[in-house]
This record gives structure tokens, sequence and C-alpha cells, in this order.
């Protein structure tokens, strides 16, 4: 499922234009990534956790030369499903 059909659904679902759902997913979204760079948890229970955590300063290899890289330490989002959505996604098996 890709964005599009995510508005969709959301639109049919909620009997909203497409415009609507499409700006309440933006606006969704924007909220997660803003919390996100602040470096605030978004927890939406029975869903999951939106964090981010800190990667280490690393050497690492170019695939192509073998030469040695300094890759630099930064911040990687991350996303923990909730226990709920884990028990229904393995009961849909």
């Amino acid at each position: 499922m890709n964005k599009a059909d995510l508005v969709a659904k959301i639109s049919k679902d909620a009997d909203i234009p497409k415009a609507a759902a499409m700006q309440a997913i933006d606006s969704f979204t924007e909220h997660i990534i803003k919390a996100m760079q602040k470096g605030e948890d978004v927890t939406l229970v029975g869903f999951g956790t939106f964090t981010t955590s800190k990667r280490k300063a690393r050497t690492g290899r170019n695939p192509q030369t073998g030469q040695t890289i300094k890759i630099a330490a930064r911040k990687v989002p991350k996303f923990k499903a909730g226990k709920q959505l884990r028990d229904l996604i393995n009961k849909s098996r």
C-alpha cells in the first residue's frame, strides 16, 4: 500500500474528501517528525512507538575501492510495534 492507496481508504472509511484525508495524513506525519526532531517519543497505544536513537561515529569501508572511510554519528528514526499490533498481525497468518 502506498500513500495514495491509504488516502483513498481513509477517505472512503471516514466519508471525507480525498483532499481532507491527504491533509490529515500530512499533518499526522509532520507532527511525528517534529516531535522526533526534538528528541520526543511518540506513542500510539496499541499501535506502536516512534523514537530516535543515536548511532556512534564509526569507520566503514568503501565497497568499490576497499578504502576505509569515517561515518559520522547521527540520529536515526525507529519504530517499535505495540503488543496489540503484533498480536493482530500474527493472528492473520
